[in-house]
């Protein structure tokens, strides 16, 4: 008896195998903030979710360059904006940047160099070449995700603790 009731829980397992990686995704999503929560809406549009930190700001997990990037998502900001260190980590030269473009940050007005990021991933949501900036050092203490890159979503909603995007 005990052998059948193994064989049944394995099956049930292996039929709903989509449905217990979409459980998993999810409480990862809300034990681990920034893990990007993959799903498609009704439809038929690719959707990722993001859960809010306990300081209600989102943050994204993504890959930049093949590189994981933690970003804070700022829809204020109008365009990507890369910290030194994470230029530096996904392979950008800094040291050859022309840092001409004056930008506002909360820390104040400094400049940044503009660049062109080959790949940022959040979840199943890719774009490809999207424009960027990086920051001087320590004019910043992390990375922004800004509109260059949310821009180029069908939508973005924030529902509560939860931001959406829609490829």
């Amino acid at each position: 008896i005990a052998w059948i009731a193994i064989i049944l829980i394995l099956m049930a397992g292996y039929l709903y195998r989509y449905e217990l990686q979409d459980v998993a995704s999810r409480m990862t999503a809300g034990l681990v903030p920034g893990s990007p929560h993959t799903a498609m809406n009704a439809q038929g549009r690719q959707t990722v979710t993001l859960i809010a930190g306990s300081d209600g700001h989102f943050t994204a997990r993504a890959e930049v360059d093949g590189t994981q990037v933690t970003f804070l998502v700022d829809t204020g900001a109008s365009s990507v904006v890369m910290s030194d260190e994470d230029a530096r980590a996904i392979g950008i030269d800094v040291a050859n940047l022309s840092y001409d473009t004056p930008v506002a940050t909360a820390n104040g007005i400094t400049t940044a160099a503009r660049v062109r990021l080959d790949t940022i991933s959040i979840g199943d949501i890719r774009r490809d070449e999207v424009a960027a900036m990086v920051a001087r050092k320590g004019a910043m203490n992390g990375s922004l995700l800004g509109m260059t890159f949310l821009s180029t979503l069908s939508a973005f909603e924030f529902r509560g603790d939860r931001l959406i995007l829609t490829d």
